[in-house]
């Protein structure tokens, strides 16, 4: 088992950020900021498959896992990212227990799961493939996110599904899902943060929250919250420059 998978599923408390910038250049600095991983958003940037190799392998470079959110659920996408030699992967959108238990089966080599044998990255371009069997089930780091009204109403079915280790909760897309945009529905959203949390956290489920800083993480954490995703690559740099121009501006 992985040390990143390893501290996941204790309960330990990681963080990490989104890499959305497309350049390996972007991956290292981040890298070497003292993250305990990245997850490399393939989901909402300009990150094709064939860049998200080149990503992966420039966080291996100063040994920073990394995990990677793929666009959707289509298990070709999920075995890709994999075989690049991906530490895990983040899925969006699950709303329902089938189609966690579909993620598991993409993630997982038989008896577990469905993928295919590959000879990629991850397998030293086929060289390896025997030692990468023997503990690939046991290394990945498999993350859902539940941000939809339907998911809030099945938590309990989607938490209870084996093999996931994670279960993150994505504020943004959940508070539109179930009409709790902005100050008005704070109360609402973070009602069911907590219903999704008390209810991963029963399963012996990891909980991940996504947060645009770290003002508010020792908070979360007392919820049993213990993955934090903070911000994005692009929105640190938004922000320092910002604060920067600001200071200069008024020095």
């Amino acid at each position: 088992m992985s040390d990143f998978r390893k501290k996941c599923i204790s309960c330990e408390r990681v963080i990490g950020t989104f890499a959305a910038i497309p350049n390996p250049v972007a991956i290292e600095v981040a890298a070497a900021a003292g993250l305990d991983f990245l997850c490399i958003d393939a989901e909402h940037s300009q990150i094709d498959r064939e860049l998200v190799e080149n990503l992966v392998r420039a966080a291996d470079v100063h040994r920073v896992p990394a995990m990677v959110r793929v666009p959707g659920h289509a298990p070709e996408w999920i075995q890709t990212v994999l075989d690049a030699g991906a530490a895990g992967v983040l899925v969006p959108r699950v709303s329902t227990a089938a189609q966690a238990r579909a993620a598991v089966a993409a993630t997982r080599y038989p008896p577990i799961g469905e993928r295919g044998v590959g000879p990629g990255r991850a397998s030293g371009y086929g060289y390896r493939i025997p030692d990468y069997l023997a503990s690939a089930n046991e290394s990945l780091v498999l993350s859902i996110q539940i941000e939809t009204a339907e998911g809030l109403a099945n938590v309990d079915e989607i938490v209870a599904v084996e093999g996931v280790d994670v279960i993150f909760i994505g504020p943004g897309d959940l508070s539109v899902s179930i009409n709790a945009m902005g100050p008005p529905g704070a109360e609402k959203l973070n009602a069911a943060i907590i219903t999704i949390a008390d209810a991963a956290r029963k399963a012996g489920k990891a909980v991940g929250i996504f947060r645009p800083s770290a003002d508010d993480v020792g908070r979360w954490a007392g919820v049993g919250i213990t993955f934090f995703m903070l911000a994005s690559d692009t929105m640190f740099l938004g922000a320092s420059l910002a604060a920067g121009v600001a200071a200069a501006h008024n020095a």
